[in-house]
């Protein structure tokens, strides 16, 4: 067993610090801060009861262990991998006065060459491919190994990096030195390259290594032939930065070139060509290349680039999670207040480093400290005051002041309240939303001609039928929601559909379509939601603005073209009452709730017994409606108002908002299949006699045709 891992197990058995027989070891294990990739951690909360950077050095050195290396290999194997991690380590103390001296803790790999460097008793300093490193005084085979052995320190996982377009080729010329100064034959610098990646990535994950294998034998190769590249082109390094988001289909050119067209100029960029970059994918990996490209102009544009080697991402990457429910999440609230924030910047004035304010409430900061002028910090900086009601939208996730923290947020913010603000249910939301295929379906009989709108399309369930079952009919979803849209986008790429999705307004379709080249309008489960969230002439719950999204429709549509909706309806007469029994615990409570959160109209009840009351019949379906849902979608569903005409003040609204020209072709209305059994032992509906009923109509399925 390697002499570090029976070092590991003594302090395991007793707890106690090698006195000095171990520096890296007793480094490591007084670490009183946890600095970590979060990228591939399961939970935060974990972090409190482990040392993640023991715990990753001890798989490390398991995996050397078990490999048939030769000794000399393997020693100075050994060496590098119990020195690499030391500058995450130290105690709070201790990593003051690291930096004091000078010493990069931020850049772990360089920050650790100089705590090898101070152990080892090295002076001077080298430059290799624009890096400094530490240098060791010449003379003898302790001399040699130990220089040898601070290189590999110095240039710790940058292979790694180099694949994820994180480093230039350069960095690695440190390496490639080893061989031009005869401290070791290619063969031998390829071997102990194998064996120190092969540890250093398998130690995060197997299957990673399994992944990359290939390519880093590759880049190994080159790197002992001394044949180092040239650098890369700025674009193909950020191709690399997104391979997640491009898996998750990105379609990364295309995106790029829209982006070119609005103004975004990548030239900017390739000042950074040199520059290594830390945290940067697991800091902006869920934002869209749209916002991690603005996030780049940003670093570039607000900061001299010369004299810079290193620029930061961490302190993102440590705000922009937290755990939910136990397990590592993005941080939604932060996540859309950024993208709101980058939204509000135009790329004109990014560019020309003039960034015009925007909520005060959020900043981001370009940060160099004075004991390290190469290392350049980027962060989004929130206000106090948006710091703590962010902590109160996490805390109140656990009770019923959700929705209030949710609506300052939103207040606070100027974000949208729209349904796709779903925060952690929005995957399922939008999954849900797909499973409503069998209802759907329907909607495709009505389907006339060869270019179809899906204003609001969700999770893109009915683009997907038309495209499927339409043969011919080119579907094109429009949605003002930028998330929805890029979800959209990605999904398309990921599974080569061919529809189209376009981000733009329902209530102004003509500005997006030329009028007369639609030829059907799709509202399905939409209109709702624009009544509910669109203030029109400043005021939300507006008829109005359903007026607006049908005239904007009816703007686009070709004769003989159609508008298919399928919505909530109200039930009439409208003085009909029911009787509710609410069968859970807390049912009665929900009621109140309910009826003072919903701004949508007065929700009115009798309260007639302990756990019953009498209700006018569309205020209880309502309030249903919502219940239905259960509390996480509460905060959405309860801002929503599903029927919003009876079936006679819908068909008179129709023929008034669209006049002759609009033939109402089909009107009907029927009770949607899932309430009926998501309700059964929830909440007993009667008549005012006591006698049990059915539900009446939720849905209402329309279809307008345009007259020629």
């Amino acid at each position: 067993m390697l002499k570090s891992l029976q070092a590991i197990e003594a302090y395991r058995e007793d707890g106690k610090l090698s006195g000095g027989s171990y520096p890296w070891l007793d480094y490591i294990v007084q670490a009183e801060e946890t600095i970590v990739n979060l990228e591939r951690v399961d939970s935060l909360q974990e972090l409190e009861y482990i040392n993640p950077v023991l715990e990753y050095v001890e798989r490390s050195l398991r995996l050397l262990d078990s490999l048939p290396l030769s000794y000399w290999i393997k020693e100075l194997a050994e060496e590098t991998l119990v020195w690499a991690e030391t500058a995450k380590g130290g105690t709070l103390r201790q990593r003051r006065l690291w930096q004091a001296e000078g010493i990069n803790i931020f850049v772990h790999n360089i920050g650790s060459a100089e705590l090898y460097l101070r152990h080892t008793g090295g002076t001077g300093m080298e430059v290799y491919g624009g890096q400094t490193f530490p240098a060791l005084e010449p003379g003898g085979t302790e001399a040699a190994k130990q220089e040898i052995v601070h290189r590999l320190i110095g240039t710790h996982g940058l292979i790694g990096q180099q694949i994820r377009g994180e480093v230039p080729p350069s960095v690695n010329r440190p390496l490639a030195a080893l061989v031009e100064e005869g401290l070791l034959t290619a063969d031998e610098l390829e071997r102990l390259l194998f064996a120190l990646n092969h540890c250093i990535i398998s130690a995060v994950s197997p299957e990673l290594w399994q992944a990359v294998r290939t390519e880093v034998m590759g880049l190994i190769a080159v790197i002992s032939s001394g044949d180092l590249h040239g650098g890369v082109p700025m674009k193909e390094r950020l191709r690399r930065m997104r391979a997640g988001a491009i898996a998750g289909g990105e379609d990364y050119d295309e995106e790029w070139s829209r982006l070119m067209e609005e103004g975004f100029n990548p030239g900017v960029l390739e000042p950074m060509q040199p520059i290594t970059f830390w945290y940067v994918e697991s800091a902006l990996q869920t934002f869209s290349l749209e916002q991690f490209l603005k996030v780049m102009a940003l670093t570039a544009c607000g900061s001299k680039l010369s004299g810079l080697n290193h620029i930061s991402y961490e302190a993102v990457m440590n705000s922009i999670y937290y755990d939910y429910k136990g397990v590592k999440k993005i941080n939604v609230y932060k996540k859309r207040i950024i993208e709101k924030y980058l939204s509000g910047l135009a790329w004109e004035d990014i560019l020309n480093g003039a960034t015009p304010p925007g909520n005060p409430h959020l900043v981001h900061r370009l940060r160099r400290e004075q004991h390290l002028p190469d290392t350049l910090f980027f962060n989004f900086e929130f206000s106090p005051a948006a710091e703590k009601l962010i902590e109160f939208c996490m805390e109140a996730e656990k009770s019923a002041l959700y929705e209030r923290a949710v609506l300052m947020l939103f207040d606070l913010f100027e974000l949208r309240r729209d349904a796709f603000d779903r925060f952690h249910n929005e995957d399922t939301y939008l999954s849900q939303m797909n499973e409503t295929a069998d209802y759907k379906a329907v909607i495709l009989e009505y389907v006339t001609g060869r270019k179809v709108l899906d204003i609001g399309p969700g999770g893109g369930v009915l683009l997907d039928l038309i495209e499927e079952r339409l043969p011919g009919v080119i579907p094109v979803g429009i949605d003002i929601s930028s998330n929805v849209v890029e979800a959209l986008r990605q999904r398309k790429q990921r599974e080569g559909r061919l529809w189209e999705v376009l981000q733009g307004d329902a209530l102004n379709l003509k500005d997006f379509v030329e009028p007369g080249t639609v030829d059907t309008v799709i509202f399905s489960s939409i209109l709702h939601e624009l009544y509910s969230y669109v203030p029109l002439n400043g005021t939300k719950f507006n008829h109005a603005t359903v007026a607006a999204a049908l005239v904007s429709s009816f703007e686009v549509l070709a004769d003989g073209g159609a508008i298919i909706i399928r919505d909530g309806i109200m039930t009439e007469p409208l003085d009909q009452r029911r009787r509710v029994r609410l069968l859970e615990e807390d049912g009665m409570a929900a009621l109140e709730r309910y009826a003072k959160d919903f701004a949508g109209r007065v929700i009115q009840y009798e309260r007639i017994g302990e756990q019953e009351v009498l209700m006018p019949v569309n205020d209880a379906m309502e309030f249903l409606y919502t219940y239905t849902w259960g509390e996480e979608a509460y905060i959405h569903e309860v801002q929503e108002q599903f029927g919003y005409f009876t079936p006679s003040q819908y068909k008179t609204f129709i023929q008034q908002t669209l006049g002759e020209r609009a033939k109402l072709e089909v009107f009907r209305h029927y009770l949607q299949e899932g309430y009926t059994d998501a309700l059964r032992g929830r909440v007993m509906v009667m008549d005012e006699r006591g006698q049990e009923v059915p539900l009446p109509d939720s849905t209402c399925f329309i279809v307008i045709r345009k007259k020629g």
